[in-house]
């Protein structure tokens, strides 16, 4: 995993900078904030520039691109300890789903 450590981390940034977008597209939709809305904007701007640098550094889409499901742990968390939306165990299950996914494809990548 060596050559696609540094895009997979790049996409595992963009994950969390996508999930803080989504926040604030939310935000700004809610409180009628074109500021807001706006950094969600620039946040999403940053995870296409995660993205660009990922591929330049040699990452491999099959690969790379799943670590941005990184996003839906993210936003979760974010939904139930910022906005205090409920959470379940079944909630919680999915979550887990989703990491095992993700380490199911890291422990199986060839450079």
């Amino acid at each position: 995993m060596a050559g696609q450590s540094v895009p997979i981390a790049l996409n595992l940034v963009a994950g969390l900078l996508g999930a803080f977008g989504q926040y604030f597209y939310k935000t700004g939709a809610q409180k009628s904030s074109l500021a807001a809305i706006g950094i969600g904007v620039v946040m999403f701007i940053g995870v296409m520039g995660l993205f660009v640098l990922a591929y330049r550094q040699g990452g491999r889409i099959s690969i790379v691109y799943p670590f941005y499901a990184t996003t839906f742990l993210w936003g979760a968390l974010i939904g139930v300890f910022l906005e205090r939306e409920p959470w379940s165990n079944w909630y919680l299950l999915g979550l887990a789903l989703i990491l095992t996914g993700l380490a199911v494809i890291a422990a199986h990548v060839r450079t």
